[in-house]
């Protein structure tokens, strides 16, 4: 059997240009996948934080409470002792709180074992908005009675018609529906 010639080196750039491929491009691995055991270590260190009660909130203190407070962060106690809940509370709901604070760490108790939080750190401050439960829907209020809205009407019928005799409307709706 002959051997055949080595390529000339035209033919060899055309056969490599043919030929030569790209690497495959391999995704990136899983953060994850990596992260998990530093994640695990940090919350066996420092505890599962207000992450694991924002959740579960509603359960814990109930509906009215829980639209006017949300846990911030949970500080953990010197020496293995029991740490406190920091809490942003609404205005005066901060007494209720104070009174239902051994139900409430009972509670707590249950969802994050015996003795985590011991005690309730509370500051005033701007809470923010609960979600709704699921299954309910936000309550509407009623429309205004047919002589509120004629009142209404009447005293703006000097404006001219647009965006700001609607708006002028629906604020005034707004302000008579809260006076109810």
């Amino acid at each position: 059997m002959a051997r055949r010639p080595l390529p000339s080196p035209e033919e060899a750039i055309a056969i490599l240009r043919a030929k030569r491929t790209k690497p495959q491009r391999r995704p990136p691995p899983p953060a994850g996948k990596s992260l998990a055991p530093l994640l695990k270590d940090l919350e066996n260190r420092f505890g599962q934080g207000p992450a694991a009660l924002q959740s579960r909130w509603r359960e814990i203190v109930g509906d009215t409470l829980a639209r006017r407070t949300e846990p911030v962060r949970i500080i953990k106690g010197r020496n293995g002792e029991g740490g406190a809940l920091e809490l942003r509370v609404d205005g005066p709901v901060a007494s209720l709180i104070q009174h239902q604070a051994p139900q409430i760490t009972a509670r707590l108790d249950m969802l994050l074992g015996k003795g985590v939080v011991t005690r309730l750190r509370i500051v005033q401050g701007p809470v923010k908005a609960a979600a709704a439960p699921v299954g309910q829907r936000p309550r509407r209020k009623p429309p205004l009675d047919a002589a509120l809205e004629k009142e209404l009407a009447d005293s703006l019928a000097e404006q001219p018609d647009g965006g700001l005799k609607q708006a002028l409307l629906k604020l005034g709706r707004g302000v008579l529906s809260s006076n109810r």
